[in-house]
């Protein structure tokens, strides 16, 4: 995995969590890697993917067993796809419309162009 500079790198850890939920590669109750095997696989300190696991633990998209491990909790994906919606209409698509507007750019309603409308 390849770390940005101007995000948290547990918080990019927390991304990509959330973007294999989305894509359906972690469905609710699947067991996901220890914090160990994840900090291993991407080569990140147990404690930066701890503070990970702790923050998905706290929006309710991963929960601990005791002994056993964590797991994907149930609905998590609506959870992310909530939070995601939020976060880009939010934070993304206020810059993302006035670039758009500065360079002319229209939002068609389906078709290849925005010609007639």
């Amino acid at each position: 995995m390849e770390f940005t500079q101007n995000k948290p790198i547990y918080l990019q850890i927390v991304d990509s969590f959330y973007e294999r939920i989305l894509a359906g590669e972690l469905k609710d109750e699947d067991r996901i890697e220890s914090v160990r095997e994840t900090g291993a696989a991407i080569g990140v300190n147990p404690n930066t993917v701890m503070r990970s696991y702790e923050k998905m633990t706290a929006d309710g998209v991963i929960f601990n067993r005791r002994g056993i491990g964590y797991f994907i909790a149930p609905a998590a994906r609506e959870k992310v796809l909530a939070e995601e919606r939020r976060a880009f209409i939010e934070e993304q698509w206020p810059s993302i419309r006035r670039k758009m507007e500065l360079l002319g750019i229209k939002i068609c309603s389906g078709a290849p162009t925005c010609e007639g409308e």
